[in-house]
């Protein structure tokens, strides 16, 4: 693991931390945060050129960012992860867990696929949370899991990606159980397919869910930072263990 930057932190800042943050709905979590003036930590494991152009996006804001570079599928690079947000910025205030490194197939074929799924989405919060809850402590403390609808209704070839964050939504359940009487709040944001604007999407398939979609386009990345950052404001302090949906009404469609 290794940080982007040397910088110090500024004592009395809030502090963020977002696996997955350099790119996607992940980088556009870390745009609104750190407008909001969240020191924040953005976590990628590979690519090196794409996470410096990420981190240069989010100059000019009302605070830093950093960049940290570790593998969150070996089993206790959070522990790493956290002790370098604990040394620049002291405590957490928020972790948002984003990563993924989707796999798509049928479930008849997913068995390699979802256990490299399910680790993404679990490890960093199984072997991190004793430790993030020790730097949240004194809080309020937000954690926000951001799944997908396809946790709870089958998509063709999302198997092993569902079946990871149908296991992600029962894991913000338990935490928000356990993390409660610390004012420390677990929830989770699920989302239909995401327009990143990326060439190589099926056209026909992006104007078909377009079309289905009540609000009249598909999800963008913006949209679901902007229902994280909700749910990391103080008003959202009695909010737990729930999975709130930010799919342009798509999901509420037979």
């Amino acid at each position: 693991m290794t940080n982007g930057s040397g910088e110090p932190g500024r004592p009395g800042r809030r502090a963020a931390l977002i696996t997955g943050g350099t790119r996607g709905v992940g980088l556009a979590v870390a745009r609104r945060l750190c407008a909001a003036g969240y020191d924040t930590h953005l976590v990628y494991r590979q690519d090196r050129e794409a996470a410096e152009a990420a981190l240069k996006s989010l100059a000019n804001l009302s605070a830093a960012a950093y960049l940290i570079e570790a593998d969150l599928t070996e089993a206790h690079a959070m522990d790493q992860v956290l002790a370098g947000v604990g040394d620049r910025s002291g405590r957490l205030d928020v972790l948002v867990s984003s990563a993924a490194d989707p796999h798509h197939g049928p479930a008849s074929q997913a068995a390699a696929d979802a256990w490299a799924d399910l680790t993404l989405a679990l490890q960093p919060l199984l072997y991190g949370i004793p430790e993030v809850a020790r730097m949240m402590a004194g809080g309020p403390g937000r954690i926000v899991a951001v799944s997908s609808l396809g946790a709870r209704r089958v998509v063709d070839r999302y198997a092993s990606q569902g079946i990871a964050k149908a296991a992600l939504e029962a894991l913000v359940r338990y935490l928000a159980v356990e993390l409660a009487p610390q004012g420390i709040t677990v929830n989770a944001v699920s989302t239909s397919k995401i327009d990143t604007g990326a060439p190589g999407e099926p056209p026909g398939l992006v104007q078909a869910l377009a079309r289905r979609t009540p609000a009249g386009r598909l999800t963008r990345p913006e949209d679901v930072a902007d229902v994280v950052s909700l749910l990391c404001r103080p008003e959202a302090g009695w909010i737990h263990g729930q999975v709130i949906t930010a799919d342009g009404g798509l999901s509420l469609v037979a």
